[in-house]
């Protein structure tokens, strides 16, 4: 595989904008989970909700992509000086070098919920409703591309709760392939009433915020956020995190429900083990996909622990977020990456007692240690699973 330079990186979620505001929310225990206040849905569950979008509408010369799911990728391209280092990486390799690929899940659906509110009485949505430039899948990168005034190649990667693990996969084998230099890679995903209605109707939405790997877990609390990473290729770039391997599976085992003994995810962890070359007793961390439902987490942790045994550490960050579904993985890249720079692995939030039946290392206090190497798993519906691996170039 083409190992990858993560050379700049940026989040925004339920604890705040920019790389900052995550990490002292981790190093204080600081959840950014509230009750339900979106918009007018009557569900007895907490949220991630990210502040201001409400407020701030997508610059005039994209107009026509308003929307919240826009409006939060505008916020995630503003923070951390993102912007700027993307001029930067067009002076080096021109606007047709550089690819964008976007992991989401609902898009902009939020904007067509609305449309359907405001219908006339013969049923015609309101001519203010673009479809192609909200809803579409495609909507999203093509905000972002456009906003960066990038032209390279542009995808968008719709696998539920593994998208925006998986464009970094993608975006290894773009430049491996000599398709273009450069990638932006990403997630966005932001509140509607189909996930949170949707996940309510499948009985897996916790009425508290969610306590992944707990004895008591009930299910999950759903959140947004958008996050965006610059990857080139790693010359002369020892100190940056490096993308050192991927791995993919579909098990296709159910719609909705993992492998009962997680078998596309113990795929998917076993092939980018071998995809980077490390042995798993060299992964000091193990980001969880950790939704804190009882039969993703039973699943996670007999995939992981035939692997990892029971000493490697391992732990949840969804209960800071919540599920940020198509953007989990981008997210969770990201602390992953905090994790390497600071020495500092999380614990998961809210979680006291560990289910006696798991046999994974669940941290439940945040430690301070060196860190080299980290696996990141996200696992969605339908089977579609994808674990990454980061950590620093050996010397």
């Amino acid at each position: 595989m083409q190992s990858l330079a993560i050379s700049h990186y940026t989040m925004v979620n339920a604890l705040g904008r920019g790389v900052s505001a995550t990490l002292k929310a981790l190093q204080n225990s600081n959840s950014g989970l509230r009750r339900c206040d979106f918009l007018d849905a009557e569900l007895n569950t907490w949220i991630g909700r990210v502040e201001g979008l409400e407020d701030e509408p997508v610059i005039s010369r994209l107009k026509d992509y308003e929307c919240r799911n826009n409006r939060l990728a505008m916020f995630g391209l503003r923070s951390d000086d993102f912007e700027s280092t993307i001029t930067t990486a067009i002076q080096r390799y021109g606007r047709h070098r550089i690819a964008v690929i976007i992991g989401t899940s609902t898009s902009g659906i939020l904007a067509t919920e609305l449309a359907y509110r405001e219908r006339n009485p013969e049923g015609k949505l309101p001519p203010h409703f673009r479809y192609q430039t909200t809803q579409e899948n495609y909507s999203v990168t093509d905000f972002v591309r456009s906003y960066l005034k990038l032209q390279g190649p542009a995808f968008t990667i719709s696998t539920a709760c593994s998208s925006s693990a998986k464009v970094f996969a993608t975006a290894s084998r773009l430049i491996g392939s000599g398709m273009c230099d450069a990638a932006v890679v990403g997630g966005v995903d932001s509140l509607c009433m189909t996930t949170l209605y949707g996940f309510s109707s499948l009985e897996i939405v916790s009425t508290s915020p969610c306590r992944p790997a707990s004895i008591d877990r009930n299910g999950i609390s759903i959140g947004e956020a958008a996050g965006f990473a610059l990857l080139e290729k790693p010359e002369n770039r020892s100190r940056l995190p490096i993308l050192l391997g991927y791995g993919e599976s579909s098990d296709g085992y159910h719609m909705s429900t993992p492998h009962p003994e997680g078998a596309g995810a113990r795929l998917a962890m076993q092939r980018a083990l071998q995809c980077s070359g490390i042995p798993a007793s060299r992964i000091d961390y193990v980001n969880l996909h950790g939704t804190a439902t009882r039969a993703n987490d039973s699943a996670e942790d007999r995939a992981v622990t035939e692997i990892f045994g029971r000493e490697t550490p391992c732990s949840s960050t969804k209960g800071w977020t919540g599920h940020t579904l198509g953007a989990a993985g981008i997210t969770e890249a990201a602390i992953c990456c905090l994790t390497l720079r600071e020495g500092f692995l999380p614990a998961t939030l809210n979680t006291t007692t560990v289910d006696p039946d798991f046999g994974m290392n669940i941290l439940l206090e945040n430690r301070s240690q060196p860190v080299r190497t980290v696996l990141s798993n996200s696992f969605g519906f339908g089977g579609n699973n994808a674990s990454i691996i980061l950590g620093y170039a050996t010397e």
